[in-house]
């Protein structure tokens, strides 16, 4: 089973989560926004189901899908976590790197 991070990272699916955060779609419509089948789609959506990223009602023949509330916060407490002091001090370093301090030398 796929967490929440390996799930969102592929770009069709972040793609797709995108498209559902404007609100809810069927598969037919989020289908016709890429260059792959809808069977493939449908493989996609069910990854983010798998997860939580998403959620699905049924209406009439169709599956509507919309973000998932739950599985959308657990994607970004696993964010937060990555995001620590050290990234922040790596950004810091790599700042400084770019741009030294001017030389006091003549």
């Amino acid at each position: 089973m796929p967490d929440v991070l390996s799930a969102a990272a592929e770009p069709t699916r972040r793609r797709i989560l995108q498209l559902l955060a404007s609100g809810p779609r069927t598969v037919n419509d989020l289908a016709a926004s890429f260059p792959v089948t809808r069977s493939a789609i449908s493989q996609h959506l069910g990854v983010l189901a798998e997860v939580g990223l998403v959620v699905n009602r049924k209406e009439g023949r169709q599956r509507i899908y919309s973000v998932g509330p739950i599985g959308m916060a657990q994607l970004r407490t696993e964010m937060d976590r990555f995001w620590t002091t050290e990234l922040d001090l790596l950004l810091t370093d790599a700042t400084a790197l770019r741009d030294p301090p001017a030389s006091t030398d003549p």
